[in-house]
């Protein structure tokens, strides 16, 4: 709702179809004064209109702490249910991030009960083949998986699903005690769509991955670290804590070396190694034309801390 006292407001229509940008124009005598995108979407039949500027499914924290950004899925009545918005929001905001030079690293989250408990089935459930090839919603995840900054994510409760498979999209996973993964799309008579048939097996090998893809089953945060799916497990009461240290300690490296670093590594998911290991030695030659290289290296001849400026 948009209210502006002693104001006249119109709305200009531009584009009329769903999931397509208008604009609230804002009047103020004989001067439009402000001028608000907005959204037109659909949720479960239901139209609804929002802010393009303000997210309505996700909180956002640019300054959570030095060069660090938290974003938290905030769907609690549906335990963070993936639906079509919230992807949308949480792509363009990622994509802003990215573009945002004062955010070196992301911690993505939701709440102790669920970083994600899957994808809103019921935004799926009478949908046809030709509705998803339209719908085309894979395509918003691989925006996602192009984020050129670190992201890790926070997980405590359930992490199903497509709450399995946006934590694994993520490149690093602090996980609580009570945390739970799993593809348990089998049980609805579907399979995993967004990479859970292929990140968990390369994180946790074939025989392990097989056996929650067709069974359903979930382990707990303590198998997953054993298995090689997070980093580490800490209580309840301190992961999201957890998580901001790691990204404290990420975000205080070189900005370009850390981006080309991790770009680096998913390429060894993508390509045969002699081919990763000319892509990683091109990259670190690339280094040497940056400051950061020239500040690294003296600040360690000259035993102080170095100060990373990104450039």
């Amino acid at each position: 709702m948009f209210i502006l006292k002693g104001a006249k407001i119109v709305y200009s229509i531009l584009k009329t179809n769903i999931s397509r940008p208008f604009f609230l124009l804002i009047q103020a005598g004989v001067h439009f004064i402000k001028i608000i995108p907005l959204k037109i979407g659909q949720n479960n039949g239901k139209l609804y209109i929002c802010s393009m500027s303000t997210p309505e499914f996700i909180i956002v924290n640019k300054q959570a702490a030095k060069f660090i950004a938290t974003i938290q899925l905030n769907r609690p009545k549906e335990m963070n249910a993936l639906n079509l918005q919230l992807m949308n929001e949480l792509k363009d905001v990622l994509k802003n991030i990215d573009n945002d030079d004062t955010i070196r690293c992301i911690v993505l989250t939701g709440n102790e009960k669920a970083f994600a408990a899957g994808a809103d089935i019921k935004q799926m459930a009478n949908r046809n083949p030709i509705d998803m090839l339209k719908i085309d919603q894979f395509s918003i995840w691989d925006q996602i998986h192009k984020t050129k900054k670190p992201i890790i994510a926070a997980v405590s409760g359930f992490a199903l699903g497509g709450g399995c498979e946006l934590s694994m999209i993520c490149d690093m996973i602090v996980a609580s005690e009570t945390a739970q993964f799993g593809q348990p799309e089998i049980n609805i008579g579907v399979m995993p769509g967004a990479g859970g048939t292929q990140r968990l097996t390369r994180a946790i090998g074939k025989a392990r991955a097989m056996e929650m893809v067709l069974s359903g089953k979930f382990i707990s945060a303590d198998e997953a670290l054993a298995a090689g799916l997070v980093n580490k497990v800490v209580p309840v009461e301190i992961y999201l804590q957890e998580a901001m240290k790691l990204a404290e300690v990420i975000a205080s490296k070189s900005p370009i070396a850390v981006q080309m670093a991790k770009e680096s590594v998913l390429k060894a998911f993508e390509m045969p190694l002699q081919e990763a290991l000319y892509f990683e030695r091109k990259n670190f030659y690339m280094l040497f034309a940056t400051e950061d290289q020239k500040e690294g290296m003296s600040a360690f001849v000259e035993k102080r801390t170095a100060d990373f400026k990104g450039k």
